[in-house]
Order: C-alpha cells, then structure tokens, then sequence
C-alpha cells in the first residue's frame, strides 16, 4: 500500500468522475463533496483502475496492488469489484472476460502540487501502520509496546483510518495477554482492544482483518458466540486470507477448529501454530497418534525458519508433545521433550513466561510421579517464580513437600466481562457448580491420593454443567491427574470432553 500511495502522492493529482472524486495522497473517496465509506484495499483497486480507466487491467495486477503479500484468489477480487460497483454504480466497472477489468466512464484529471511536509503528513499514517505491523508480527513484548504507540501516533494524524484501528487494537489485546496470567491482567488494554476493534468494522465493514481482529478480542472477553461471529464474517469476506482461517481456529472448538486449522496451512503451509491448534482437538478426543502427528509436523516447519528472526513463533509444541508421551507412558521421550521446549524458549516472545511455567510444572509433575521429590519441588518451584498464579503447580508443591502445609490457591471468577483471577481458595460458593478448572485443581489432591473415582466424579460433573468450548480439552493429558491409568474410572470425564470435542 505505501509503494502505491507514495506514487500517487507524488503525482499530487486527483481524479474526478461525477459525482465522485479520488483523492489519492489523502485517501479518500468523495461522492458529491461527501466522504464515501470505503475500505483500504478497495481504494487502492479502485485507483489503479481509475489511472488506467478505459484500458483492461489485469486480475493479477489488481491482486497485487489490493493484497501484496497476502495469497489470496479471484473470488477475493471479485468480492471487492462487487463492492465497488455498489459504492459507485454498475456502469463505472467493467468485465472483460478472462482478461481483467476496465474503469469504464471518463476520468478527468486535476493536478495539485503539495509541500513536502504536506506530503509527509500524508504519508505518515501509512508509515507507522507498516511499523507496526512488523513489530506485531514478531510476537516480542517490547516490540508489541512499541507497536501501540506508533498505532496511537497514526490515529492522531488519522482518527478515521481504519487499519490504524485494526493495529492498535492487536497491539492493546497482545499487552492483555502479556499479563493474562498475572494477578491482576492488564483489563484496561482488553477494554481499549473492544473499543478499536468495533472503531475499525465501523469505519470499514468490508475489511476482514478488522472482523477478525474483533473475533480476537471478543474470545478473550468471553464473548465467545461474538467472536466465532466475527471471525465467521471475515472468512467470507476474505475467503483466501490464511490470517482469518487463524484467528477462526483460535475461538473454534471441535471440528470447526479443526477445518479452519487445516484450511490455513492449505494457504499457508507449515504454519506452526495451525499444527497446535489441530493437536489440542486429538488430545480432547484421546486420539494421541493424531496429535502426535499434527505437533511433529508444526516441530518441524519451526526448525525450517530461518536463525535468528523467525517469522513465526513455535511456542508450547514440545511443551504438549512431551504431555502427549507423559500419557502415553514413555516418561524418557516426554522429559525430551519438555527440556526442548526450555532450551528453544525466547524470554521476549508474548508467550514465553506462560509456557515455560506449564513446562516445569510438567516436569514438576513427572518427577513426582516418579517419586523424585527433591526434583519435583524445585521443578514446581520454577514455574511458581515465572507464573505466581499457576494454581497447579502449587497443587503439585503442596504434594510433593506437604510439612510446609498447604499452599495457597488462585481462582478465577467468571463475569460478564470474561475472566479474571482472585486469590482465593479452590472451592466455589455455596450452589455453584466449579468451573472445570477449579474442578481439575480440586480433583489433583484427591488423584494423587489416591482417590481418583472422587477426583473423577467431581471433574465429570463439571464438564457435564459447562458451556460448549474447549474448557479441560488437556484433562487427558493433564500430568498430576494422570488420568490414561486408570481408564474405566475417568471413563465418564473423557467421553464427555470427547462429545464437546466431536
């Protein structure tokens, strides 16, 4: 987009076609001195074609200019003609078949020259836009901060600029779930998420980076029905945008969560977190061989990114597959495993502190069961200094040195507002059923004492009164519950998780 801009701001020319008129270096279509809702990437199809009116642009030419770097197909263009043609009429754009289309009514053009300060004003929207997109894509905390503030300096220049909006809401929602694990998450950030999220579909309703970005946001809300909604929306829109597949997979559950992962790595193959989103649906569905399959090959593609400054983060793979071995009985290859995920982690990338803390609470647990107390303590101590919220590694602390008496516990509290922790004890009011976390932490002292139908019954009672979604897909592999050793007793707990899961 700053290529094309660029040169047409240059150029200082706008375009007339009654009533409308293109101005090209501020962005902006007008229709009898009116502003016209317009989105970005239907802008920039709509000036080249307007440069060229009245000779046959190609498809190929017109998806580059509208999407660069994004693999998308004809439907995705023809979605956008569509859209144009009712912006502006049906006579303005026309069909040449099998070769392209044509701006088809008289342009006029009106020369103007800019100051090169103007020229910098106008171009400095765009200029933060792409600096924050590059520092998002890296997934690194510091960058991410950075991100939104170039995103808040572009809507100061911009308030209307609708990508801006898409940015800086990634950019807030990313700094929630740098401190989702926190006693006390960053919900301001959520809040300004929401508000920049829905800005950007108001702006421009036929963007579906914009619906995705709301999908996003809205899942770490709990408004899960919102989001699958929203990220439903941006797959029609932009049918070919591996990015919507993504974010769709991310708030799906069961088979939907499946196809979206499989239809991204069929536009974007290798994609390692497509791979771990695939393997969290086999896991509920106990069918390990699959999530296996699925974790090896994301593994995989992660080691085949270039050193240094991978595109794309491989976080939490060798974290499940060493939970997927643990499970499977072949404690060697999952404490492998486990060590791999410690040894790849990236301190800075979002995730890091989160993953590493589940990493060593896992080996905290397989120590334990292997009666290796000293090890298992200092392991569950580990994860307790990254994440000081982690309610089952206390659980696991508390089994493994029980003369320092219990530890204490962090709840969650569910709201209207999504979720956020309180210090408290695991039990629930007085009449309300556990959440199936709450549920999985009070049955991992039972299990581990022993009393796994207890630990069973509470667990299954749990999943049977919970919502539809993933929530307790890893009980079976869960490593303190230890639940594929004793089969017939969580019998109950696993169909059920595999019915959600269906």
């Amino acid at each position: 987009m700053l290529r094309f801009s660029a040169i047409a701001a240059r150029t200082g020319a706008s375009f007339v076609f009654e009533p409308f008129e293109l101005d090209p270096a501020r962005r902006r279509l007008t229709a009898s001195g009116e502003p016209v809702a317009i989105s970005g990437r239907q802008l920039d199809v709509l000036l080249l074609l307007v440069t060229r009116a009245g000779q046959i642009v190609s498809k190929d030419e017109l998806l580059q200019v509208g999407w660069k770097d994004v693999a998308v197909g004809d439907n995705s263009l023809e979605q956008a003609i569509s859209s144009l043609r009712r912006l502006l009429g049906t006579r303005h754009i026309e069909t040449v078949p099998r070769r392209g289309y044509r701006f088809a009514v008289p342009v006029t053009r009106i020369a103007r020259r800019e100051s090169d300060a103007e020229l910098d004003a106008l171009l400095a929207p765009q200029r933060a836009f792409i600096e924050g997109v590059a520092a998002l894509e890296t997934l690194e905390s510091d960058r991410v901060v950075r991100a939104r503030e170039v995103f808040e300096i572009a809507l100061r220049s911009a308030p209307d600029y609708a990508s801006a909006h898409v940015g800086l809401a990634n950019a807030c929602v990313m700094q929630f779930e740098m401190t989702r694990a926190d006693p006390a998450p960053d919900m301001s950030a959520l809040a300004a998420a929401v508000d920049h999220a829905r800005e950007a579909c108001r702006l421009d309703p036929q963007s579906g980076e914009a619906w995705a970005t709301l999908g996003f946001v809205l899942d770490r809300t709990g408004e899960r029905l919102d989001a699958r909604a929203a990220s439903k929306r941006a797959v029609t829109l932009e049918p070919d945008n591996w990015r919507h597949h993504f974010r769709l997979s991310y708030v799906s559950w069961g088979e939907e969560r499946l196809r979206a992962a499989h239809r991204t790595l069929a536009l974007l193959p290798g994609f390692p977190m497509a791979h771990w989103l695939a393997a969290t649906v086999h896991v509920a569905r106990q069918v390990f061989a699959e999530a296996e399959r699925e974790l090896a090959a994301g593994i995989e593609s992660g080691a085949g990114q270039p050193i240094g400054e991978p595109r794309f983060s491989a976080v939490a793979l060798h974290w499940l597959s060493g939970l997927v071995h643990l499970a499977r009985g072949d404690e060697m290859r999952a404490l492998d495993e486990l060590e791999r995920e410690l040894s790849s982690a990236n301190a800075g990338q979002l995730y890091a502190r989160e993953c590493t803390a589940n990493t060593w609470y896992a080996i905290g647990a397989l120590r334990l069961r292997q009666r290796r107390s000293a090890e298992a303590i200092a392991a569950f101590a580990r994860a307790i200094e990254r994440v000081p919220t982690h309610r089952m590694a206390h659980a696991g602390l508390a089994a493994a040195d029980p003369k320092k008496g219990p530890y204490p516990f962090f709840e969650t509290a569910e709201t209207e507002k999504g979720v956020r922790p309180l210090f408290s004890q695991s039990v629930p009011p007085q009449g309300h059923p556990p959440s199936v976390d709450a549920a999985v932490l009070q049955a991992a002292p039972l299990a581990l004492a022993g009393a796994h139908t207890d630990a069973a019954r509470i667990v299954g009672d749990a999943l049977a009164g919970a919502v539809a979604g993933n929530a307790g897909w890893i009980l079976p592999v869960e490593p303190l519950l230890n639940v594929t050793a004793h089969p017939d007793i969580w019998a109950r707990a696993l169909a059920s998780l595999r019915n959600r899961a269906s």
